[in-house]
């Protein structure tokens, strides 16, 4: 009986919950999880892969935000953010080659950033994680105003 009754409850959350849920999601959040999955691809800024810069190029282009092509340089534009103050669409930038800047990715709230990883491809991963919290270097608000607010509503 008590299976049944998980069981009926299971059937009745996804029914009634799964329209609820994508309602709560923001059209950031929304437009990086159609593409969480895609493989990681050197140089990649589209559907077929992407590399970290070129995920976030892609994702940002949808909000008609123009960013430089590569980390580095996006680590130079918008305004320095600390970390304990970090909001949905902040990118932040990690060394993860020792040499400086070498990932990047978009906060999407929660403690929790969207990238491209060379490992998984785009998938979404915990600012403490202990290897991301090892490398992590800055974070950047590239994106204010009413550009902020149609990036993070939830009306998609």
């Amino acid at each position: 009986m008590k299976v049944l009754a998980s069981l009926l409850g299971a059937i009745m959350l996804f029914t009634f919950g799964a329209s609820s849920v994508f309602a709560d999601m923001s059209e950031l959040r929304h437009a990086t999880s159609k593409v969480v999955g895609t493989p990681y691809k050197w140089g990649g800024t589209t559907t077929e892969g992407f590399d970290c810069s070129g995920f976030i190029l892609y994702i940002f282009k949808q909000f008609d935000v123009k960013l430089p092509r590569v980390s580095k340089a996006q680590a130079k534009v918008g305004t320095a953010v600390e970390k304990d103050q970090l909001r949905e669409g902040d990118l932040v930038f990690f060394n993860t080659d020792g040499k400086g800047i070498s990932h990047a990715g978009i906060y999407v709230g929660n403690g929790e950033f969207a990238h491209s990883s060379s490992s998984k491809g785009v998938t979404i991963s915990k600012l403490t994680d202990t290897y991301y919290a090892k490398r992590y270097v800055t974070a950047r608000r590239v994106v204010t105003g009413q550009d902020y607010t149609n990036m993070v509503n939830d009306e998609h």
